[in-house]
């Protein structure tokens, strides 16, 4: 289960943050967004402005990234909605942290499918590497949170390291990934054994002519 945030103080936090406005680039990037939508309708934006947001608190703190509350206003004023609207978006899904992350945040999946499959050993090995849960390492490097199903069951157990997942663990292939990204690597998300996303172990075993091309099999199945 997921460990409440610690959420900073509002001062420090407001005068670090207050001032929030899109970058050049990302204003490009939001009014791009907000065309997506009719006129009356931009509070639809609010997920892609607060995921827009955060990866540019990231981007200026070298993290996974995060949403202060000044910049919970600042997306609440761009689509014309009361702050408690985008709020309550913030507080639902856990893509979005209210709190302070690494560079890499480690979100390792402990529900039931993972739980049978190893994740016991994901959290170990993330243990031994120094990180904790619900906490980030001294270096800032890594960010430790347990959570619910991330929705990659077939390929138990897993964890989501920012944007990609990294399935079919165990301790070791974990160990490995994680000192990876601590050495400057960019280890392959996916399966780590060798399995095309969620083949059967040992390859396909139905619709095997679909695997490296299109296939038609309507006349096969006349």
């Amino acid at each position: 289960m997921a460990e409440a945030p610690k959420i900073p103080d509002e001062a420090e936090t407001r005068a670090r943050w207050g001032s929030f406005a899109w970058t050049d680039e990302n204003q490009v990037k939001a009014n791009e967004i907000l065309g997506r939508y009719p006129k009356g309708r931009e509070q639809s934006a609010s997920i892609p402005f607060l995921d827009l947001a955060q990866r540019q608190v990231g981007a200026e703190t070298q993290t996974q990234g995060w949403l202060p509350v000044p910049v919970i206003e600042f997306v609440a004023r761009q689509i014309g909605v009361p702050y408690m609207r985008v709020y309550e978006v913030v507080t639902f899904y856990t893509m979005f942290n209210l709190a302070p992350v690494g560079r890499f945040h480690v979100q390792v999946c402990g529900t039931t499918p993972c739980m049978l499959r190893g994740s016991d050993d994901v959290l170990a090995a993330c243990k031994n590497r120094g990180l904790v849960k619900g906490g980030t390492t001294p270096d800032g490097m890594f960010t430790l949170t347990e959570v619910e199903c991330l929705g990659t069951c077939a390929n138990a157990p897993m964890v989501q390291i920012n944007d990609d997942n990294f399935e079919d663990l165990d301790y070791d292939k974990t160990t490995e990934i994680l000192e990876a990204l601590a050495n400057g690597g960019t280890p392959t998300p996916g399966p780590q054994f060798g399995r095309r996303a969620s083949c059967p172990e040992g390859g396909p075993t139905s619709l095997t002519a679909m695997v490296d091309a299109n296939h038609d099999y309507r006349g096969e199945w006349a």
